[in-house]
């Protein structure tokens, strides 16, 4: 995977964050496990069914995480290059509501569910509400994440709330996020 330099630039800054997010953009290195993240397969996975497995992007990922310690959750924006239409992506995700995956030893389930696409100024849109249940040792981690994809271009725009409680997502801060990195995007 190539870093792109470009990509940075288009993310929103730290303090574009919702107030009670802590922002911080990662560095080359930990993006891509951040992105590995954000869909619950690592990369190296071993992924029932196969055709499940996330397409390479062509550049990225760039990634800025903001945090919210006292309710054990993240805002995470991820953009990456794509030579791939979002409709790829959202046919995939139709196609593979429960995907298992193992890894080191662990497996997970991960469900995802679609849900209306919000109406931005971008060349397509998707919504998804994702769990990854996983199942190592007696305690298994279970992740929620309420996630916002926009296409512009060649770049995709992921923006994901996620929480390792069953709380409700706070809507209003990946909304507010998600427009804003969206119009950052749009202005190049």
């Amino acid at each position: 995977m190539q870093t792109d330099s470009g990509l940075a630039r288009l993310l929103p800054d730290p303090s574009q964050f919702p107030s009670r997010y802590a922002a911080v953009t990662l560095p080359v290195d930990t993006a891509g496990q951040a992105a590995g993240d954000l869909d619950g397969i690592l990369p190296g996975a071993q992924i029932d069914p196969a055709t499940c497995a996330p397409s390479a992007p062509t550049a990225g990922p760039a990634v800025s995480v903001g945090t919210d310690d006292s309710a054990r959750a993240t805002l995470t924006v991820e953009l990456v290059r794509t030579d791939q239409p979002l409709s790829t992506l959202r046919d995939q995700l139709q196609r593979c509501g429960t995907v298992r995956v193992g890894h080191s030893g662990t497996t997970a389930t991960i469900t995802t569910e679609m849900d209306p696409p919000p109406p931005l100024n971008a060349d397509d849109t998707l919504a998804l509400r994702r769990t990854v249940q996983s199942e190592s040792g007696s305690a298994g981690i279970t992740r929620h994440m309420q996630t916002l994809l926009g296409q512009i271009g060649n770049v995709r725009i992921n923006v994901t709330y996620m929480s390792f409680t069953d709380s409700k997502a706070d809507t209003e801060a990946l909304d507010t996020l998600f427009t804003t990195a969206v119009s950052k995007v749009r202005k190049g």
